[in-house]
């Protein structure tokens, strides 16, 4: 049960934000380029997906927009460290 909720938060933002892509247009109206929003498929999903959210059309991301992309990144962080973390508990039984 463990590993299909893990494997949930690992998929599962990278799932919505490339259909977020294919099938909206805002992903394409926050960056400038499709390199980024191709990076942070791979690498930082919740953080991407939280940059889309918080951008705006007239000034970009500002003020609490910001605060939710931190929210991302610490998203991030614990989606690899939870991996990082079941498999060190894992090695020792």
């Amino acid at each position: 049960m463990c590993c299909l909720i893990l494997s949930a938060g690992f998929i599962g933002p990278r799932f919505a934000l490339a259909l977020w892509w294919i099938f909206g247009d805002k992903v394409d109206a926050a960056f400038s380029s499709w390199i980024w929003p191709l990076l942070g498929l791979l690498f930082l999903p919740w953080t991407t997906i939280a940059y889309v959210l918080a951008w705006g059309p007239l000034n970009g991301v500002s003020g609490a927009g910001w605060l939710l992309v931190a929210l991302g990144v610490l998203a991030d962080v614990a989606t690899y460290s939870s991996r990082a973390a079941r498999a060190r508990f894992a090695s020792e039984y």
